[in-house]
């Protein structure tokens, strides 16, 4: 029987030279002139650190424009309350992988309430379709493109015939 998985998430190598890029454009840049500002990538969180929260904000447009240019959803971006310590400003940006538990339940939700002969499964951080036919499992896709919630980064992920 054809299936798919449902998956929500990035490129780490990816995401790596989206940040370089950003930093390259920064040092560019004449409003960051004599400014110390920069973006630093850990595991799967990138940490932006400026002198003022106006700065932080314009670094945040930076980053999300070159996950963009990079293929990487910007939905995937969770950016923390900034932390202001006097002459310093931080920002942590998470950027979100695997479905969580009430997502992954949505999503089924949203599928069986379609009414389409289609099977969903939760396994683990990804959700499983599978149907007899290929157009039910097109049909799905189309459906969850159209209807993913603005925080919702999906990708279709190992399709089988």
């Amino acid at each position: 029987m054809p299936s798919f998985d449902i998956v929500s998430e990035f490129d780490k190598h990816e995401a790596s030279n989206a940040v370089d890029q950003a930093n390259r454009e920064l040092q560019g840049r004449f409003d960051f002139k004599g400014v110390t500002a920069g973006f630093e990538l850990d595991a799967e969180s990138v940490t932006l650190e400026a002198e003022v929260d106006f700065q932080l904000r314009q670094m945040l447009d930076v980053l999300r424009n070159k996950l963009i240019s990079r293929g990487i959803d910007a939905r995937c971006m969770d950016p923390q309350e900034s932390e202001l310590s006097g002459v310093r400003a931080r920002q942590v940006v998470t950027l979100k992988q695997g479905l969580e538990q009430p997502e992954a339940k949505d999503i089924v939700k949203r599928i069986k309430d379609s009414k389409l002969k289609v099977q969903a499964q939760i396994q683990g951080d990804k959700v499983r379709v599978t149907g007899k036919k290929r157009d039910d499992l097109q049909q799905v896709m189309a459906l969850l493109r159209g209807e993913s919630g603005p925080d919702l980064a999906l990708q279709f992920d190992n399709f089988r015939d």
